[in-house]
């Protein structure tokens, strides 16, 4: 998808980023991914919360395949077609996506960091 199209859709977040990923499109809001776009299509962050309001609006949940595996069901939702031509409708699910995104990053910075093991002390024989 067009850079510029993509900023103009994610208007109404702060900060808006663009760079390359799984051979797409990342979309960043304040360095927090918010949505990707994988072959063409365009995908919202979700998390626990937001899982039921994408698969209650029908929505498809991306998933990648791995040869000779099951596919891998990633933590994003197809953006909904009629929101792109429509400016708050497609606010209104950037607004969950941006939430999910948020959510998200609470929980990894709110976890304890694992201590470091430390080594046991040598003694020098005097």
């Amino acid at each position: 998808m067009d850079e510029e199209f993509l900023r103009d859709l994610f208007v109404s977040l702060p900060d808006i980023g663009i760079r390359r990923l799984f051979g797409g499109q990342a979309i960043y809001s304040g360095g927090r991914i918010v949505g990707l776009v994988i072959g063409g299509t365009l995908h919202l962050k979700s998390d626990a919360e937001s899982e039921p309001i994408y698969a209650g609006a029908g929505l498809e949940r991306w998933a990648y395949a791995r040869p000779g595996r099951a596919p891998v069901e990633m933590p994003y939702w197809r953006f909904p077609e009629e929101a792109y031509d429509d400016p708050d409708e497609a606010e209104r699910w950037i607004a969950i996506a941006d939430a999910a995104s948020r959510r998200v990053d609470l929980a990894k910075t709110s976890k304890p960091r694992p201590r470091a093991k430390r080594k046991p002390s040598r003694t020098v024989p005097g």
